[in-house]
This record gives C-alpha cells, sequence and structure tokens, in this order.
C-alpha cells in the first residue's frame, strides 16, 4: 500500500494528545479552573478571580500552541510524505529524500486511533502520525488498522 501526506500542526496535536495525558486533561482542567475563577469575581474577589480566568486561558491553549511551535521548528515537519506499507514494515520519506524512517511494525510500542489519524509509538518514545487522508479508500485505511492489529493487538 502507498500513502502520501503533507503533515499539518494538527497532525502533532493530535498525536501528541494521544500520548501524553497531561494535554488529553488540560481543557477539563481550564474549564474547572475558569468557573471557580468566575466564582470568585462573582463574590467578590476579583484579582484572584482575574488571576484564574488568565491561568485557565494558559492551559487550554498551551497543549495546541506547543504542538504548533514543536511543529514549526522541526525542518522537515510540512513536506510532502511518502509510505510504502507492506507486512511488516511500513516506510516514511520526505518527497525531496531529506528524511526517511524504516519502521517494523512488530518493533513499534503501541497505536492509537483518533478521528484524524493514526498514531505510532515506537519504543524510543517517538511519535509518528499517519493521518486518515494519506490512504486512497476506506479499504486502506481498514487494511492498516488491521496490519497493526494483528502485529501490535488493540490500540491504547
Amino acid at each position: 500500500m502507498r500513502l502520501q501526506w503533507r503533515p499539518e500542526p494538527a497532525d502533532w496535536a493530535d498525536a501528541v494528545r494521544t500520548m501524553v495525558p497531561f494535554t488529553r486533561w488540560s481543557p477539563w482542567f481550564a474549564a474547572a479552573l475558569g468557573v471557580f475563577s468566575a466564582v470568585l469575581i462573582v463574590i467578590g474577589q476579583p484579582l484572584p478571580g482575574v488571576f484564574g480566568v488568565v491561568c485557565a486561558a494558559l492551559i487550554a491553549a498551551l497543549p495546541g500552541v506547543g504542538a504548533r511551535l514543536a511543529f514549526n521548528r522541526n525542518p522537515i515537519a510540512g513536506r510532502t510524505v511518502t509510505a510504502e506499507v507492506d507486512g511488516g514494515h511500513i516506510r516514511m520519506m520526505t518527497v525531496d529524500g531529506t528524511a526517511h524512517s524504516d519502521l517494523a511494525v512488530a518493533d513499534l510500542a503501541g497505536w492509537a486511533e483518533t478521528e484524524r489519524n493514526f498514531v505510532l509509538r515506537t519504543a524510543e518514545g517517538g511519535v509518528h502520525p499517519v493521518p486518515g487522508r494519506a490512504f486512497d479508500s476506506t479499504e486502506d485505511i481498514d487494511a492498516f488498522r488491521d496490519l497493526l492489529s494483528k502485529a501490535l493487538g488493540r490500540p491504547a
């Protein structure tokens, strides 16, 4: 199976949210802090209330901003990627040849599936998002999911 996509910051943010538990809970924590801070403002404590609202906004924004900054700092992040998938390997390469990865499916530490991506995790802590838009058909998506399930078991 042959895949091709152009990475986007949202792909990286999705991968980080999938693999780093703190980023999954930060919006909920920010909302709870925001509500608590609004209550402080209402009961006559404007200084700590405003401080809490500002902190809640930062907590909500930082994971997305961090992912976007990491994406923009990576020299190959925005370059088109092609991948060849066979029974045991996923070979990814930028179209201009500046970077490549050869992932043995059996050596992956885990995987997850989101609405946007398949997120592949290596034993060294690396993360490779493979977006759904990289596939030509739903049959290819199903075949990729089956390959990962047979080699690694259920998604994380």
